[in-house]
């Protein structure tokens, strides 16, 4: 069995983070939006994990337990804010909100 290299870790993060960037870039619908922003941040987070084995210290395992609570954090505000927005307007286009006055 072959040990993965940091090059390989790296590459599955940066395509993650790569992917959920030209997701949230290019999609409209709010769902979508916050499924890519998650995708993003587990991209950071498989990063920060290689880096920290590749240094053998624990800070990189450290930085990822707090990508975590504020993903969690996030994911509470944003599902709250699209129920909040689909009450109002019955869409989850963004589109639809770009101006928020009334």
């Amino acid at each position: 069995m072959t040990q993965l290299a940091l090059q390989h870790y790296l590459a599955v993060g940066t395509i993650m983070f790569a992917i959920g960037l030209i997701g949230f870039m290019c999609r409209r619908n709010l769902i979508v939006m916050f499924l890519c922003t998650e995708l993003m941040f587990q991209g950071a987070a498989i990063n920060l994990i290689a880096f920290g084995k590749f240094h053998n210290n624990l800070s990189g395992q450290a930085f990822v337990i707090f990508v975590l609570v504020i993903a969690a954090a996030e994911a509470s505000l944003a599902l709250g804010l699209v129920v909040l927005l689909f009450r109002q307007k019955a869409t989850l286009d963004a589109d639809a909100w770009k101006e928020l006055r009334g």
